[in-house]
């Protein structure tokens, strides 16, 4: 994606919670049917009270499986959504509005599978350990001065910290 939008970090907004629950509920009423319990969650640094971050609204959403949820992609590129076939092997990846302006970010992620497991186990790790997630905004802000050009790169430099605590929030299981 040529088009993506650079990497900026920007200071918690306390807006961005009421920002998760309002697309939760757009995307409960437009994909329910594909939903495992309703299950829609909150993740990545915006969930992360006082944490900085890209101003861009992670959710991930539980479904049965990644063929069976195929069906919801047509229905959420009704409501803005542009599906990427980004690490398709493990989910449905889809951004909101455009790949170069993006409000929302959307993880349709098979209920209980090892990427929906780490993924809550980093946000409550962070959630819990304020001192962790002070180290982490530091780091994202490095990354993003260095990578501000390339996501994919941001992301792979952000891995040696991501696995170290999502070793630690497992020992601590």
């Amino acid at each position: 994606m040529s088009e993506d939008a650079p990497v900026y970090i920007a200071p918690y907004d306390q807006d961005w919670p009421k920002r998760f629950e309002a697309e939760r509920q757009l995307l409960a009423d437009a994909i329910g049917a594909w939903l495992v319990a309703g299950s829609i969650e909150h993740i990545g640094s915006t969930a992360i009270p006082g944490l900085d971050a890209k101003p861009v609204i992670d959710m991930m959403a539980g479904v049965e499986s990644l063929d069976g949820s195929r069906a919801a992609l047509p229905v959420l590129e009704r409501h803005q959504y542009c599906y990427a076939p980004y690490r398709s092997e493990v989910m449905h990846w889809l951004c909101k509005p455009s790949p170069a302006q993006r409000t929302h970010h959307l993880h349709l992620v098979p209920l209980g599978s090892r990427l929906w497991i780490e993924q809550l186990a980093f946000r409550d790790y962070l959630r819990t350990h304020p001192d962790v997630a002070l180290e982490y905004a530091a780091l994202k802000r490095r990354l993003a001065e260095a990578h501000r050009h390339d996501r994919e790169e941001y992301t792979n430099a952000k891995a040696p910290f991501v696995q170290r605590v999502l070793a630690e929030a497992v020992r601590q299981s």
